[in-house]
């Protein structure tokens, strides 16, 4: 090799050098533009004001939130009320999710972790949950695939489903130019492309209850009370037919006042009472206020779509009760004009609720639709006077423990 060979060779090195040099910065810069360092936010410029719209998608189901005029709806379920708290927690934990571990995973080995995207055509095995951020101009602010949550052993965790260790993270593909595995600080929980977990749960409460009817025909039953705190009683008949079990009654009433849905059926509609399946029940306030619900067994699963009906106003005044002293009736109605606006409002908005038609859990509706037998006192069974129960005491309660 001659002089002018070498310095060739010797400045072929150099520019392939600097190359080199040229790529690994390159390569570094892409990965710390990444933010898929320890301890590094994923979404580090994401401002949680700016998003109006975020789509939740796995392989089978998607659910998108939206904002208008700062309230959030659930677009598939014909815009009912999202929960806000949740959807503020869940842009929250957007903001503040820190990378706590970084893999050099290849994609052929993504769907082991449940990584694919699933908006991409065909993506059934190894799909994972989409999550996809907007502004209001419809630009995207984030795109994060979720895969599967990672456990952290706890030896001193006593619950069973502790056994296998608690949920302390969650892989996913973070964002960037290099597009890596990483785990979060979170698991994410509220990542679900399930459309009931963002319903706004607020839902109607049939309380102080003067009448309730339920039921059809000869199957039809109607109790009744003079005073928010009397005995129930069967109405318009008495102890015909037989006497009204007073724990049933007690437990149909409040079942009423604790009724939560499960779901909205944006299309879905109960038929008017009478229809095959359809059971009818009416509940009369002593706030004048009259809910009539109808409900109807799903033609799949268990459960029951749901309608209500809300009519009436509350009475402008208090009637007083006939037993009450002047200077209690004075105390009460000075009581009732402060909650009497409440009252009103409360009204209103169950009144828009009743737009909708809910998914209602069978168990939930289960003290309700019992049939007239059902909610007739039983006889005593034989052996209850060495027990030392009293007289028509209802089957199932203990003496000084009445419901």
């Amino acid at each position: 090799m001659n002089r002018k060979q070498f310095l060739i060779l010797l400045v072929l090195g150099l520019v392939l050098g600097g190359a080199g040099i040229t790529m690994f910065w390159k390569d570094l810069a892409g990965y710390r533009a990444s933010e898929a360092k320890i301890g590094a936010r994923i979404l580090p410029d994401l401002k949680a004001a700016e998003a109006t719209e975020i789509r939740i998608k796995d392989a089978n189901h998607e659910v998108t939130l939206v904002s208008k005029e700062g309230s959030w709806g659930v677009k598939e379920r014909g815009g009912y009320p999202a929960d806000t708290a949740e959807v503020s927690q869940l842009l929250a934990m957007l903001v503040e999710a820190r990378v706590v571990q970084s893999e050099a995973v290849g994609e052929s080995l993504w769907p082991r972790l449940n990584l694919l995207d699933p908006a991409k055509p065909n993506q059934k095995e190894g799909a994972g949950t989409l999550l996809e951020l907007k502004n209001k101009e419809g630009k995207q602010l984030a795109h994060l695939v979720f895969g599967n949550v990672v456990k952290k052993k706890d030896p001193g965790n006593p619950l069973p489903n502790a056994r296998d260790g608690v949920p302390a993270g969650r892989y996913l593909v973070a964002p960037g130019k290099l597009q890596n595995v990483v785990v979060v600080s979170d698991p994410f929980a509220n990542v679900e492309a399930r459309a009931g977990r963002f319903l706004a749960k607020n839902f109607f409460k049939a309380e102080r209850i003067k009448t309730l009817t339920v039921g059809e025909g000869n199957e039809q039953w109607k109790i009744t009370r003079d005073l928010e705190y009397s005995q129930w009683r069967f109405a318009a008949g008495g102890l015909q037919g037989g006497q009204l079990d007073p724990s049933a009654a007690v437990a149909a009433v409040n079942a009423l006042g604790q009724l939560a849905f499960s779901d909205v059926s944006p299309d879905a509609k109960v038929p008017a009472g009478g229809a095959e399946g359809v059971h009818t029940i009416v509940a009369e306030t002593f706030d004048n206020l009259t809910y009539t619900i109808r409900v109807q067994k799903q033609k799949e699963g268990a459960d029951y779509l749901f309608n209500f009906l809300l009519t009436g106003t509350p009475p402008k005044t208090r009637t007083p009760d006939p037993d009450e002293k002047p200077d209690e009736i004075k105390r009460r109605a000075e009581e009732y004009e402060k909650t009497l606006k409440v009252l009103e409002a409360r009204a209103e908005f169950e009144k828009i609720l009743g737009q909708w038609t809910y998914v209602m859990p069978a168990k939930a509706l289960e003290p309700i639709l019992k049939g007239r037998a059902a909610m007739v006192l039983q006889p005593r069974k034989p052996g209850d006077e060495q027990r030392g129960l009293p007289p028509g005491f209802p089957p199932g309660m203990m003496p000084g423990f009445a419901r």
